[in-house]
């Protein structure tokens, strides 16, 4: 099969989605595939190139608005191939409206990560385009029930969707061998973006006098979640560790007592972090928002989950966690043999491949 796989941005540039797009493609094409990752470059060269058995087209782009690159050449270079199967990112209007009017007649996969949720006045001009896309979609895949069930975009053409769970390297991610012996420690991990919730981690933790907590990755609000710990005094018992190398991450989450991602909005549409922490071990706090984040936690069960924007119910469910180490740590395993069970790269890519040849 010759899978054709759409989308802005490829490894390495950072990101969850184009790393999602990289395990899809070597897996794929290691299985036997002929695998083809069409892309923007970060300037106006295109160049194609072959990594890992992936045959990788980047073409220039103009320019970038809202995020999203502007590329004349990409529409071109679709338009000359002649692949099987047409899977697609979403959001993302270039490539959709793209694989819509130019590989009409061929099996279109979208991936709907999530809901354009900032963009508003943007989106009313799309809309009507986004709604004509999804419903010429052979199968739209959905990484959780629950971002199934909410979403408005979603609900007409429920016929066409499919629940695919996100995976993660199960393998490289795992509980340490001896467990963490340090101060009752938090661990965030992600770019520091505003439906994070971290500026309510760092209210809740006014009343956790004896935590501490490391915020792992950069982004645009450093700067004022730095001047907010400050203000509140805890700066001292806060350490904001920047970005870490890819190959230290899993050391990343062994060195900790517990995970909390606790976002705010529907941005947050999924959480793979949360199956990282998972995987190695870690009990997680996070909020329930309609999407991913309260599914793939399971409240009592792998951890806690919380209202958003409640500093005073995150310190206390952190608090009655951190009560009770017997308890912890059978969630910490509860939470490893969940992501081994479900959440697995290997079978993320199965289930991608089952939605291939139901509509091929």
């Amino acid at each position: 099969m010759h899978i054709l796989h759409l989308y802005k941005d490829y490894a390495p540039v950072l990101g969850g989605i184009e790393n999602h797009v990289k395990v899809l493609a070597e897996t794929q094409a290691a299985a036997g595939h002929r695998v083809t990752v069409l892309v923007c470059a970060s300037g106006a060269k295109s160049e194609v190139k072959t990594l890992h058995g992936v045959e990788v087209w980047k073409s220039g782009r103009l320019a970038t608005v809202a995020s999203m690159p502007i590329s004349l050449r990409q529409p071109l270079a679709l338009m000359r191939m002649n692949p099987d199967i047409v899977h697609v990112q979403s959001p993302y209007p270039l490539g959709e409206v793209s694989a819509w009017i130019l590989k009409h007649r061929k099996p279109l996969v979208i991936s709907y990560q999530s809901d354009v949720v900032r963009q508003r006045g943007w989106l009313r001009a799309y809309a009507p385009l986004l709604r004509r896309v999804l419903r010429h979609a052979s199968r739209i895949l959905v990484s959780s029930p629950r971002y199934l069930e909410s979403s408005p975009w979603l609900q007409p053409v429920r016929d066409r969707c499919a629940v695919v769970p996100l995976g993660v390297d199960h393998v490289r991610f795992h509980p340490p061998q001896l467990a963490y012996a340090g101060p009752p420690t938090l661990l965030f991990v992600g770019r520091l973006r505003y439906y994070k919730g971290l500026d309510t981690l760092l209210q809740a933790m006014r009343d956790l006098p004896d935590v501490r907590l490391r915020i792992v990755g950069t982004g645009e609000m450093e700067t004022p979640l730095r001047a907010l710990a400050a203000g509140l005094g805890i700066q001292e018992r806060v350490r904001f560790e920047g970005d870490v190398p890819d190959a230290e991450l899993p050391k990343v989450y062994t060195n900790a007592t517990l995970f909390v991602l606790p976002a705010n909005a529907r941005s947050e549409a999924y959480g793979l972090v949360l199956l990282e922490a998972m995987a190695s071990g870690l009990p997680c706090v996070t909020t329930e928002i309609g999407t991913g984040t309260s599914w793939i936690v399971q409240d009592g069960l792998t951890g806690s989950v919380v209202p958003p924007r409640n500093p005073e119910a995150l310190a206390c469910a952190i608090s009655d966690l951190l009560a009770e180490p017997a308890a912890l740590y059978e969630m910490g395993r509860a939470g490893r043999a969940r992501v081994e069970g479900e959440f697995t790269q290997a079978r993320m890519v199965e289930r991608v491949i089952e939605a291939y040849h139901s509509v091929v």
